[in-house]
Parts: C-alpha cells; sequence; structure tokens
C-alpha cells in the first residue's frame, strides 16, 4: 500500500474569499512551492531548451512522458544509466504521466482490454502493450519523484455511460497500480479522478480515488473536447472534493487564464505543451493577450516582448528581432520565445501565490479576468 514518505506536503495559506491556497511540497530532489505550473519535457527534454536554460526559466519541477520515453529511448536504459534524472542531468523534482491519455488519443491503433491497452507506435507501427502493472515498472524505473497512476481518459463529447464505464476501469487500474507500485518510499503516486463532464461521476470518482492514502490528486479527462465552460464548471465543482491535505493537480491546462482560474478553484500544479508549442508557431504570451510575431506590425517594435519581464528573452531582445528570428525560420526564435513563454506561466503561478499569502488573491483574480481566454 501507498504512504506519504516520497512527498510530504502543507498548506501555508488559503484564501477565505475562494479557496485558492499556497503552500509547499517536498520531495526527494527538492521542495516545490505551489501554486506551481510544470514545464513539459515529453521525451526527457522541453522542446528547443537546454535543461540550463528551464531553470533560469525558475522552473521548480518538469514533467516528462513514460509513453515516449519508453517507446524510446526506453526505460531499461535510463535505469541503467541512472534513472531521468541523471539521465537529463536535472537535479530538481520531476513528475512523470502514466502514458494513459497518450495512448487512448491514439484511437484506431489502440484496442483495450481488461488488463490494459494494445496498441501500435505512433512512429513505426510496432505492437506495444501498457496496462496498470507495465505502467508502474516504466515509471519506477524511470524514477520520478512523482509518477500518475494508469488510467482511462475518455474523449468529449460522450455519453454518460461511456463515462462511466472508462471511470470504473481507472477504478480498477489505480488498484492496480497501487499494488504493484514498488518504490513508495521514493516515489508518490498519484490517483486520477475522472468522469468526463458529469458531476455525479466525478462525485464517485472523488470517492473511489481518495479511499487510497496516496500522497496527492490529480483531475484528469479536461480539455479533451470540451467547452472552456465545461471546463471551468467542472474544475470548480470537483476541486473542492479533493483532500484539503494533499497536493491537487490539474491534468493539461496551461494559458495565463486556465491557470488564474485553477488556483482560484484551490488547485495546486498544473502543466501544459502550450508554452513551448506555441513559441515554435511564433506566439508570445503577454499581458495584451497573444502576440503573433510574425505579424508586420512586430517587425519595427524595439521594445522587448513584455515591458516588466525579466526573462533572458525580454532582458535582452525586442519585438523586431524575434519577428526576423521567426520569420526566417531559425531555431533559435522558438528557443526565445519559449523562454519567455514558460518564464510568464511560472511568474504567473508565483504571483498568484504570493497574493494568497499577502491576502490580497480576490484583487489578482480580478485582474486576472481581463486575460484573453
Amino acid at each position: 500500500m501507498e504512504n506519504e514518505a516520497a512527498l510530504t506536503f502543507e498548506v501555508e495559506a488559503v484564501c477565505p474569499w475562494s479557496g485558492a491556497r499556497a503552500g509547499a511540497f517536498m520531495t526527494p530532489h527538492g521542495l516545490v512551492e505551489t501554486p506551481v505550473f510544470m514545464p513539459v519535457g515529453t521525451n526527457g527534454t522541453v522542446k528547443s531548451l537546454t535543461y540550463e536554460q528551464v531553470e533560469a526559466c525558475e522552473a521548480q519541477i518538469v514533467l516528462a512522458n513514460s509513453y515516449h520515453l519508453f517507446l524510446r529511448p526506453g526505460h531499461e536504459l535510463i535505469q541503467t544509466a541512472g534513472g531521468l534524472h541523471k539521465f537529463t542531468a536535472w537535479d530538481k523534482p520531476i513528475l512523470t504521466d502514466s502514458g494513459g491519455f497518450q495512448v487512448f488519443s491514439l484511437d484506431q491503433f489502440r484496442k483495450i482490454v481488461p488488463e490494459g491497452v494494445h496498441f501500435k507506435d505512433h512512429r513505426d507501427g510496432k505492437k506495444h502493450f501498457i496496462g496498470p502493472e507495465r505502467s508502474m515498472e516504466i515509471q519506477n524505473a524511470l524514477g520520478a519523484d512523482i509518477i500518475m497512476a494508469f488510467d482511462d481518459c475518455v474523449k468529449n463529447p460522450c455519453t454518460h455511460e461511456e463515462a462511466e464505464i472508462s471511470m470504473h476501469r481507472t477504478h480498477r487500474w489505480l488498484k492496480e497500480c497501487v499494488q504493484h507500485h514498488a518504490k513508495a518510499q521514493e516515489q508518490a503516486l498519484f490517483g486520477i479522478v475522472q468522469g468526463s463532464m458529469f458531476e455525479d461521476l466525478r462525485t464517485q470518482s472523488v470517492e473511489e480515488v481518495t479511499s487510497y492514502p496516496l500522497p496527492g490528486f490529480a483531475i484528469g479527462g479536461v480539455a479533451v473536447g470540451e467547452s472552456r465552460e465545461v471546463i471551468e464548471r467542472i474544475v470548480m465543482f470537483t476541486t473542492p472534493l479533493l483532500p484539503q491535505n494533499k497536493p491537487r493537480y490539474l491534468m493539461g491546462i496551461g494559458t495565463p487564464w486556465d491557470i488564474a482560474y485553477a488556483i482560484r478553484c484551490g488547485i495546486d500544479m498544473f502543466d501544459c505543451v502550450s508554452p513551448t508549442r506555441l513559441a515554435r508557431h511564433g506566439t508570445a504570451f503577454s499581458s495584451e493577450g497573444r502576440l503573433a510575431i510574425k505579424n508586420a506590425r512586430f517587425r519595427t517594435e524595439f521594445v522587448p516582448l513584455e515591458a516588466d519581464c525579466e526573462c533572458y528573452t525580454c532582458r535582452n531582445y525586442t519585438r523586431a528581432y524575434l519577428h526576423h528570428m521567426v520569420r526566417q525560420g531559425e531555431m533559435s526564435g522558438a528557443s526565445l520565445l519559449s523562454i519567455h513563454n514558460i518564464t510568464f506561466l511560472i511568474r504567473e503561478a508565483r504571483n498568484a501565490r504570493q497574493a494568497i499569502l499577502d491576502g490580497r488573491f480576490k484583487e489578482y483574480f480580478e485582474h486576472a479576468q481581463t486575460y484573453p481566454a
């Protein structure tokens, strides 16, 4: 059975107006202050950046994807190298997801059975199988500080019956993940709440998933086809049902407004590929909204992306230079925009944390409501 030895969590302050909270959790690779945005390093690297650059963005913890690392280069090789921290030369906390979302997004390339999922590699078509036991084996080998239970993430729109079947499958697999997790003293296993857009299912799932004494819990199955209004409703409904004394993780969310809203609901952790994905398409976050740097208006704007941003990009380069880099397809353009976007979201979470500690979160959130969705 799981225990809390691998992660300890403390709530430092709670906003009485909203339930937003500031806290901190300790892992074998260091302390993480919450709320926190976690950059995504799918293949063991945050796209277009070195980990030295990621650290300069003040990232406290990064994500890696066990599905992709299982396929290439293989979890056995990473284990031989001393685990993901040594393999990637990142000595701060790491979270690995279970691979469930990636497997289920394969659609026609997968077949669900009671034991797990048979699927084909999205690149070469080779057949593989991942179930809860296999997922624990992979993540135990990778050695991340926080690992996720193998779950079934149903896409929307879906019927209540489809969502319920998926939810019960997630619950059965969670039980197996707990049984097969071999490094409870070193790695914190988080359970995942499912139930799609249906509040009665979310309630059932919270009751079942939190019946296990796990170190933390996540809300999964959002931002998979629903409208923004539905996402916000489910996050607002589900978050307060989760234990007060454990970290709460909202999976796959990461725009300035998403972060502000999630924190307002009481979420502590969130991740998303959006900052680097948008950067590769020439888009930057800013207080003005998203900036499409390719646009002609930026050709002669000799100012930073954001006037008060202290990231490496804004301290050294202008919108005009970034416009030129993106227009010419230079890889460094995507890197510089990624640095800014990641820093922007990390700073957003940090500013929210400080507002909670200072007792002014309501004012912070009122300002955040001006952010473009």
